[in-house]
């Protein structure tokens, strides 16, 4: 048997300013011929294969694997020149008797509103019908008619925040090699919810949810089940909420059982995740609480400059709240902001600085702050925690004005660990307040040392308030867009 493994992964906001080129790529994570064993938790599948191919003593071709942060649309040239690689490798190792493709499933290039699907299909042109495809992605995709065409079998995490991607791998490799020896016959059966939302699988109902998927995948024929959550601030044509059911050769079965599912998911709506308060409103609930009764710092995540999400984290109406309320034992985390790190660094630890932080990127990054800081910690290529491995921030800096302690950074990324503070001098135990530029993937980090969590849908580039986004392409009909939308099925819960 001979495996074939390659991906390109990265999640596009259609709305952010940032393009996102070959530097944004090979900054993040540009790997030819295998990734590396210790790569990040979004590599983690290709690892996964290569170890079960040669577990089963197959021949392996491993090819491209680019992963870049979220941000705007990828150049066309970078897509269409990470897909002439891996279409060039694939052909020089037919015949193969399988292919594996890590992707994301929201991806967007210039000229290319789905390029999972289409490299997909170009995958399948040179492998021709009989050879089994599978894709493993991040639920946040657009789960579209020409991945589902093209593929034999497409599997997504099951966990927001992503803790999964490993044991989705081993999933997907099995059922591609059962395939491959003919042992089962994969289809696959989609359900469009229409809708928008996000679903933090963490607390109910989503936790008791995924928990059912588990239950159904135990039935006789049923392969696989996965929520295509859809990643709202993708304004492309087939965006929204999708059930996708993988059964063993059984296509009524499967659309009965996607439809179920969907239909039950539907009647969730609005419970999914926790309510998203304005940027006062979560200030005003942080600060309410007396010291003595916390118990630990209140967390506020700022998703709307969230850079997980394409969000250019550089917005600082948050920090300008808390310099304005004159808040004491409060830190902030992080900012991207290259020029302010390399002149803290320039000026040395201890010393003071001023500067003109922030709101560099766009209307969405709000207006900068002008403040004079102390540099407390200066830390070269710093590092934070997340699903048990350890991520790069860049060199960063943190900073001090008045009672707010600030963790600005060179590498963009969100916020998943209190680590990250502890990096960098920042004693977060002592804090009352930290705010985080994070949607979820936070949560599992934050979630022991925290009196309270707080969501808030403060300005910036992908607030989540679904009815309010500025839509183009996006379909009409779909909720909350059309708050009627589902009336005939109830609420639930």
């Amino acid at each position: 048997m001979k495996l074939f493994t390659a991906g390109v992964a990265t999640e596009t906001n259609t709305f952010s300013p940032m393009p996102t080129g070959y530097d944004q790529y090979a900054e993040s994570l540009l790997a030819r011929h295998g990734v590396p064993d210790d790569a990040p938790a979004g590599a983690q599948p290709l690892v996964v294969w290569r170890r079960r191919a040669r577990a089963a003593g197959w021949q392996l071709v491993e090819s491209l694997y680019a992963a870049a942060q979220p941000a705007g649309l990828t150049t066309r040239s970078v897509y269409e020149g990470f897909r002439a690689e891996i279409l060039a490798d694939l052909e020089a190792a037919l015949p193969v008797d399988a292919v594996l493709l890590n992707l994301h499933g929201a991806m967007v290039a210039e000229g290319y509103d789905d390029c999972e699907g289409d490299l997909l299909g170009h995958v399948r042109a040179l492998t021709g019908p009989g050879v089994p495809i599978g894709a493993e992605l991040d639920p946040h995709c657009h789960l579209t008619a020409a991945m589902v065409q093209h593929a034999d079998a497409l599997i997504c995490y099951k966990e927001y925040p992503h803790t999964d991607q490993s044991e989705r791998a081993e999933e997907l490799f099995s059922l591609i090699a059962a395939t491959a020896a003919g042992e089962v016959r994969p289809h696959m059966a989609v359900y469009d919810c229409r809708m928008i939302s996000n679903f933090f699988t963490t607390s109910e109902p989503m936790r008791s949810y995924v928990a059912q998927l588990k239950e159904h995948e135990r039935e006789p024929g049923v392969l696989s089940i996965s929520v295509a959550h859809g990643f709202p601030w993708g304004d492309v044509p087939e965006m929204g909420t999708r059930l996708l059911v993988v059964t063993d050769g059984s296509p009524q079965r499967g659309a009965e059982l996607a439809e179920q599912l969907g239909r039950q998911l539907i009647g969730l709506r609005g419970r999914t995740h926790a309510p998203y308060l304005s940027l006062e409103e979560s200030l005003r609930r942080a600060l309410a609480a007396p010291d003595s009764m916390r118990g630990g710092p209140v967390v506020i995540a700022d998703v709307s400059d969230n850079a997980g999400g394409g969000a250019p984290s550089d917005n600082t109406e948050f920090l300008r709240a808390l310099i304005e309320r004159d808040v004491q034992g409060a830190a902030l985390a992080m900012i991207w902001d290259p020029v302010a790190v390399s002149m803290a660094f320039a000026a040395g630890e201890g010393a003071s600085v001023t500067l003109r932080l922030g709101g560099k990127l766009g209307p969405s990054s709000g207006t900068p702050v002008d403040a004079t800081f102390q540099v407390t910690r200066l830390v070269r290529d710093a590092h934070m925690s997340f699903a048990g491995q350890s991520r790069r921030v860049g060199d960063a800096a943190a900073l001090r004005v008045g009672g707010i302690n600030v963790v600005v950074n060179t590498l963009r990324t969100q916020t998943t660990h209190p680590d990250l503070f502890t990096n960098v001098g920042i004693d977060y135990a002592a804090m009352r307040l930290l705010v985080i530029k994070s949607a979820q993937h936070f949560r599992a980090g934050f979630e022991p040392i925290a009196a309270e969590i707080l969501y808030a849908a403060a300005p910036g580039a992908i607030m989540p308030l679904f009815d309010r986004i500025p839509y183009r392409r996006a379909p009409e009909r779909i909720w909350p867009r059309v708050p009627g939308l589902h009336d005939d099925i109830p609420v639930t819960g």
